[in-house]
C-alpha cells in the first residue's frame, strides 16, 4: 500500500474495478502509437449497436506538464493540462480542463497529496461557476472523506457525499454514504491468492428513498501471468464474465459476456475490446 490515504475518489476503487472495469457489451478498438518526440497518439473506436463512435487523442509530456488533446467524429476537442508540483510545490497537481465548442465547460482544479491527507478542490471558469471540494484525513490504513458541490447560480448543495475506508495487507472495506443521504454503499475486496491474483469483491447499494437493494458479488484469477478471469453476478440474475489476454506486451484482448437469468430467452450480450500498444 501507498502512503497516504489519496484522494475521495479512490474509496472503495478496488472493488468497483474488480466488479466493474473492463466489462463491455460493445466493440471497441484501440490503437497508441508513438512519435520520435515521445508524443503518444490513441485512436480508438467503439460501436454501440447502429452507433459508431471514433476520437483522437494526443498526449504529449513535456518535464513537469502533461497535455491531452482528443478530438471526437461530432468535433468536439477537449484539452487537459496537468501540471505536477507546480513551483517546486511537493504533493501538489493543477488540472485545467476545457471542451470546444461548449464555453461553460472550462474548470481548474488543484489536488494535494499528504501522508496524512488528500485534498481536492475544483471550480468551473464561469460566471456563475460549481464549486467542488472533496478531503480525505487518515492514513493507507483508515480513511474518513467527503464530497461536496454548491452551485454558484443557484446556492444549491448538488452534491453531498461522506465515506470511509479500513484497509489491511490483503483487504479492503468501504461505507459511502452518496445522493445527499439517500443512497449508501458498502463495499468490500479481499486478496486471496497474491501469486495468483485471485480477489474476491462484493457491493451493496440501498436506496432509502425507494426501498430497493442491489447486491453484485465477483471473483477475479490469473490464469497465467499474460491471462486474467473475472466474472460478477447481482441479485437481480445478471451474470457476466470475461477473459483478457495480454498477446503482446500492454496489448490486451478482452472478450466479455453477459446473460440475465430473469430473460434467459434473450441473447447474450457480447463485448470485444482490442487494445494495440506497439
Amino acid at each position: 500500500m501507498g502512503k497516504g490515504p489519496g484522494l475521495y475518489t479512490d474509496i472503495g476503487k478496488k472493488a468497483r474495478d474488480l466488479l466493474y472495469k473492463d466489462y463491455q457489451s460493445d466493440q471497441k478498438f484501440t490503437i497508441t502509437t508513438y512519435s520520435p518526440s515521445g508524443v503518444a497518439i490513441t485512436s480508438s473506436g467503439t460501436k454501440k449497436g447502429e452507433l459508431f463512435l471514433a476520437d483522437v487523442n494526443t498526449k504529449l509530456k513535456n518535464k513537469n506538464i502533461t497535455t491531452d488533446v482528443k478530438v471526437d467524429i461530432s468535433s468536439n476537442l477537449s484539452t487537459t493540462i496537468t501540471i505536477d508540483e507546480p513551483c517546486r510545490c511537493p504533493g501538489v497537481k493543477t488540472i485545467f480542463s476545457f471542451r470546444v465548442p461548449d464555453q461553460r465547460s472550462g474548470r481548474l482544479e488543484v489536488q494535494y497529496f499528504h501522508d496524512y491527507a488528500g485534498i481536492s478542490t475544483s471550480i468551473g471558469l464561469t460566471a456563475n461557476p460549481v464549486v467542488n471540494f472533496s478531503g480525505v484525513l487518515g492514513s493507507n490504513v483508515m480513511a474518513l472523506g467527503s464530497d461536496i458541490s454548491f452551485d454558484t447560480k443557484t446556492g444549491i448543495f448538488t452534491k453531498c457525499n461522506a465515506g470511509f475506508s479500513f484497509s489491511n495487507t490483503d483487504l479492503i472495506a468501504s461505507l459511502t454514504l452518496n445522493d445527499k443521504g439517500d443512497t449508501l454503499n458498502a463495499s468490500y475486496y479481499h486478496i486471496v491468492n497474491p501469486l495468483g491474483n485471485t480477489a474476491v469483491g462484493a457491493e451493496i447499494n440501498h436506496s432509502f428513498s425507494s426501498n430497493q437493494n442491489t447486491i453484485t458479488v465477483g471473483a477475479q484469477h490469473t490464469l497465467d501471468p499474460l491471462t486474467m478471469v473475472k466474472a460478477r453476478v447481482n441479485n437481480y440474475g445478471k451474470a457476466t464474465a470475461l477473459i483478457q489476454h495480454e498477446w503482446r506486451p500492454r496489448s490486451l484482448f478482452t472478450l466479455s459476456g453477459e446473460v440475465d437469468a430473469r430473460a434467459i430467452e434473450k441473447t447474450a450480450k457480447i463485448g470485444l475490446a482490442l487494445a494495440l500498444n506497439p
